[in-house]
């Protein structure tokens, strides 16, 4: 299992289903977003590359890359565009965006793969060593290291803690039901009880201390990290 983050932007949902499942099968971590304006509002950092979808609402793929490029934080993600349009002048503009791959629709997974194991290894060397550092204020996750600090003092938290206090940093403001913490913390268990993560998320509170407030619960939803 590798810990590439892959995001999958487009307005189909039923494509978005489709390419995370067939990419997590491929053993990435997959996130989808319906829009260019939720993507902009996830932790864009995290991702080791973006499928983006050039034909979408009222932000087109072309305009959401256009601001990615422009942040020095984000300017460095790789963007394979996917879409209907095909044109040499279109194809044009996304590489002139700095796209590192351009595929047209209808495209079949296994090239949509293998472009993106492409892209990976090209560009793996380049982006892991600012992918590595996750913080929130004083709160901080080491990736490399996998360990957790506030005001450098490290935290002990055990395996499944730190991988929720992991997901749920990595995308704060979201909320994730049990079922989506379930698949991603405990991905091969058969049976995980939703008392499991509860008891789970009541230890990490009391051991982040004063953090322990972001992290929130939703009645009927899940829970998230919220920032103040």
């Amino acid at each position: 299992m590798n810990e590439y983050r892959i995001l999958v932007v487009d307005d189909e949902e039923d494509l978005c289903e489709i390419l995370k499942f067939n990419l997590e099968r491929e053993g990435y971590i997959v996130d989808t977003a319906n829009s260019a304006e939720e993507a902009l509002k996830l932790e864009l950092t995290q991702y080791n590359l973006i499928l983006l979808d050039v034909m979408m609402g009222e932000m087109s793929g072309f305009k959401m890359a256009g601001i990615l490029k422009e942040e020095n934080k984000t300017a460095t993600i790789p963007i394979i565009f996917t879409t209907a349009k095909d044109s040499e002048n279109d194809k044009l503009t996304g590489f002139n965006l700095g796209a590192d791959d351009y595929i047209s629709k209808p495209f079949s997974l296994k090239e949509v793969i293998a472009r993106v194991k492409a892209i990976l290894r090209r560009t793996s060397n380049h982006t892991k060593d600012t992918q590595q550092i996750i913080k929130y204020k004083e709160l901080v996750i080491d990736l490399h290291k996998k360990k957790v600090f506030i005001n450098e003092d490290e935290i002990s938290l055990t395996k499944k803690e730190y991988e929720i206090l992991n997901l749920l940093l990595l995308n704060k403001n979201r909320v994730y039901s049990r079922e989506e913490i379930i698949s991603r913390v405990w991905p091969d268990e058969v049976l995980v009880l939703d008392r499991t993560i509860d008891v789970n998320i009541t230890r990490l509170r009391k051991k982040i201390g004063k953090f322990g407030k972001n992290i929130v619960t939703r009645l009927g939803y899940g829970y998230g990290f919220e920032c103040e």
